[in-house]
């Protein structure tokens, strides 16, 4: 099947097979931050944005994106390194692995909701597993993140 989408805005013409993810399809692309992780859509590491919207690349066919927009977080290297200074600072990246999909989610988050509160937050990201922080410290760091943005000012 013959699929054409933007991908980190680039135009992207390339054959597929009916039963492609669209895990497969943009790793096979270079895109080598959405990761495979349970392949159950059950912890955030294969997190893209589709048409601007996070999505859970291994359990979406690749066809989904044919005339859309798909972003991985090589599309998004400046607000990803803005948030992952955040992130460092309060050593939540610890082994990293989980870093791209969850820092797909806090842009999405950050662009959907309106001054989250700490709740908020925490279902916001409730699908991103990390098995080596314990969450407190990534939870800093979005609040962190996040007041900055509101006001403006470098923390």
């Amino acid at each position: 099947m013959r699929l054409s989408f933007r991908l980190n805005g680039k135009q992207v013409e390339t054959d597929v097979r009916p039963d492609m993810l669209l895990l497969d399809l943009v790793r096979d692309l270079g895109c080598y931050s959405v990761k495979r992780g349970c392949e159950t859509a059950n912890c955030g590491l294969c997190t893209v944005w589709l048409d601007g919207k996070p999505v859970l690349s291994c359990s979406t066919l690749a066809i989904r994106a044919d005339g859309r927009h798909v972003t991985t977080l090589e599309g998004l290297q400046k607000e990803a390194e803005e948030f992952g200074m955040f992130l460092a600072r309060e050593g939540g990246e610890q082994c990293g692995f989980c870093n791209p999909g969850f820092i797909m989610n806090v842009l999405a988050m950050e662009k959907e909701l309106k001054d989250p509160d700490e709740e908020d937050i925490k279902e916001y990201l409730s699908g991103n597993l990390c098995r080596c922080s314990g969450y407190m410290s990534q939870l800093r760091a979005v609040k962190k993140y996040l007041d900055m943005k509101q006001s403006g000012k470098e923390a």
